[in-house]
């Protein structure tokens, strides 16, 4: 296998743009040939979720800064799919072929740390841009919702796609095998993704929660959208996409470490 360090080093200042598009088609064609996994069951969950919530709690929840309960749970609940997804397409992608033996025909070619990054994330990017245009059609149809500031959504997409993304290729580098993989999604990301603020204002949260909670950069994800979908949030937006923008370069920069490194992935 070739040492992926030495690589880097090689082709730096160059880009191998037939092979970084290869890897994006690839990244592409491996949730699309299973669509009804990983694009079809986001959306039932994401569309079951806003109904038991809107069922069991809307009717006595009353408004929420200003909005009904419904209309302000939804667009956390589409950031919370699309970031939930962004990670499950690159862990698992670098996870099976580790598990499988055929990591190595992505590690043989000639592809730098920062080729493979972007690669993987531009599958990730796919899948989160994907299932957010079928979430926004269907609160569309269903609650009217549409984006009062559409650009500014699709950003927050974008990023949040972006960031769990590389955190995807952190977590599927690290693990070896499944178990490991769950333990990372099940006791950091669902956590994560749950505590932000995607049912709830945090202004309610009693004040040591809602410090914790503002170093969750997923709250500033789901708020950022939710102000970009229907006017409101609790942080500024301004401040909670330059914090979004910042992790999103850390952890982008740790993955692309720890590709140059061949940490947990040279045979």
């Amino acid at each position: 296998m070739h040492d992926i360090s030495q690589m880097g080093t090689r082709r730096f200042g160059a880009v191998n743009w037939l092979g970084l598009y290869t890897l994006c088609i690839r990244e592409w064609q491996r949730f699309l040939s299973v669509w009804t996994q990983t694009l079809l069951a986001p959306l039932v969950t994401a569309g079951l979720f806003l109904i038991i919530f809107t069922i069991a709690i809307g009717p006595r929840r009353g408004d929420v800064m200003g909005v009904d309960f419904t209309t302000f749970i939804a667009p956390g609940i589409l950031m919370m799919t699309v970031i939930q997804n962004a990670f499950a397409n690159t862990s698992s992608s670098i996870v099976i072929g580790k598990v499988q033996g055929n990591i190595v025909d992505t590690l043989m070619p000639p592809l730098s740390p920062l080729e493979l990054v972007l690669g993987y994330l531009a599958g990730a990017i796919g899948r989160g841009l994907v299932v957010a245009l079928g979430l926004s059609a269907g609160l569309w149809l269903s609650l009217g919702i549409l984006p009062q500031y559409p650009l500014m959504a699709l950003g927050y997409v974008v990023l949040g796609a972006a960031l769990l993304g590389a955190l995807g290729i952190l977590a599927g580098i690290y693990a070896n095998k499944f178990d490991q993989m769950a333990a990372v999604t099940n006791f950091v990301v669902t956590p994560l993704a749950f505590l932000s603020g995607t049912f709830y204002s945090v202004e309610a949260l009693p004040p040591v929660l809602w410090y914790i909670t503002h170093f969750n950069p997923m709250f500033y994800l789901i708020d950022g959208l939710r102000f970009a979908v229907i006017g409101v949030s609790d942080s500024p937006p301004a401040l909670g996409a330059v914090i979004a923008i910042a992790t999103t370069l850390a952890v982008c920069t740790l993955a692309f470490w720890m590709f140059t490194r061949g940490t947990r992935l040279k045979a």
